[in-house]
């Protein structure tokens, strides 16, 4: 692994504090903190497989 894919790493990093972010909201009862939560989760896992494929379309992956 000498190669590190910046834009996929930093997605991964982004959905997995947004995963640590629903448990903070329901310990808070925070009906709202975890909805939004895990509507950043959908959107982010959305756009790293997005930038995914778009990379292994272009033949850098």
């Amino acid at each position: 692994m000498s190669n590190v894919k910046w834009p996929l790493l930093i997605y991964a990093i982004l959905a997995a504090s947004s995963i640590m972010g629903i448990g903070v909201a329901i310990s808070e009862k925070s009906i709202v903190g975890a909805v939004s939560c895990i509507l950043a989760v959908i959107i982010i896992m959305g756009l790293g497989f997005k930038t995914k494929r778009r990379m292994r379309e272009n033949g850098q992956l």
